[in-house]
């Protein structure tokens, strides 16, 4: 098997998982760990063994640390002001796993994009559900939608804000 081919096989894969847990969580509001937690070991590994890795494997365990501890702080803080969670742990391991492969560097991109697709998606869809501003939403699907992009489509957010100053 060639490098393009095993490289692209990888890609499908991890693309395919990310859609089927996009689904999962838009239609249930679950991240099933029997998928999220084996992603992150596997993009750990991958990154540590591969020929073929999309990062260091430094930078892929920095990112799956903290890519749970970011959004694990968040809802930490929302706790404490509001007494109840406002974002599922299902997301931080699936943020958690998007930096074991993708790496650290890879995490604001990712951060960016969902935020905002889950803004004006978040937005819309309580609007066809005919659901209230406190009604919760997943968030799952766009941190799947944002990875996808940042697999397919490396560092694009960054080059086009450098190529593009204020």
């Amino acid at each position: 098997m060639n490098t393009f081919t095993a490289i692209e096989i990888v890609r499908t894969l991890l693309v395919l998982a990310l859609v089927y847990l996009a689904y999962v969580d838009f239609r249930s509001f679950r991240l099933p760990d029997f998928i999220t937690l084996p992603m992150i070991a596997i993009g750990l590994i991958f990154n540590c063994l591969s020929p073929w890795k999309f990062t260091g494997f430094q930078d892929a365990f920095t990112g799956a640390v903290i890519g749970y501890l970011f959004l694990w702080g968040l809802n930490f803080i929302y706790r404490a002001a509001k007494k109840q969670n406002g974002i599922g742990m299902g997301d931080a391991k699936l943020l958690s796993a998007l930096g074991a492969w993708l790496g650290l560097s890879a995490l604001p991109g990712i951060l960016l994009v969902a935020s905002i697709g889950g803004l004006f998606g978040g937005l819309i869809w309580l609007r066809i559900q005919k659901k209230s501003l406190q009604t919760a939403f997943p968030f799952g699907p766009f941190l799947a939608i944002a990875g996808i992009i940042e697999l397919l489509w490396p560092q694009i957010l960054q080059t086009w804000i450098q190529s593009n100053p204020l």
